[in-house]
């Protein structure tokens, strides 16, 4: 069974402030690569292949089994895409947050 994995307008809107804020960042580090966030970006996408094949593989998040969250790593630290299964073929992904940012719960 192959599910369609589709990000969320506001998951959309979290990719693009998630790459200008690692472009901020990579542009006033001493060691500037500015293929950083390209890659970031990439390795969300392709670590969002897993749920074509196997969403129920990553941790429940509160009461429901149906939402979940993959961890992405990432260098030192990563990010964290939270989920929903929405039926036997549709995963949403609601949010992609890097991992040292605040709850989105």
């Amino acid at each position: 069974m192959m599910f369609e994995v589709i990000f969320s307008q506001e998951a959309a809107d979290d990719l693009e402030r998630l790459f200008d804020h690692i472009l901020e960042r990579e542009i006033n580090s001493a060691t500037c690569d500015l293929s950083v966030p390209a890659r970031a970006i990439e390795i969300i996408a392709q670590s969002c292949e897993l749920l074509r094949h196997s969403p129920f593989s990553c941790r429940k998040v509160g009461e429901s089994p149906f939402v979940r969250e993959l961890i992405i790593n990432f260098g030192a630290s990563g990010f964290v895409a939270l989920f929903e299964i929405r039926d036997a073929s549709k995963v949403i992904i609601g949010a992609v947050r890097h991992q040292r940012e605040s709850d989105y719960h």
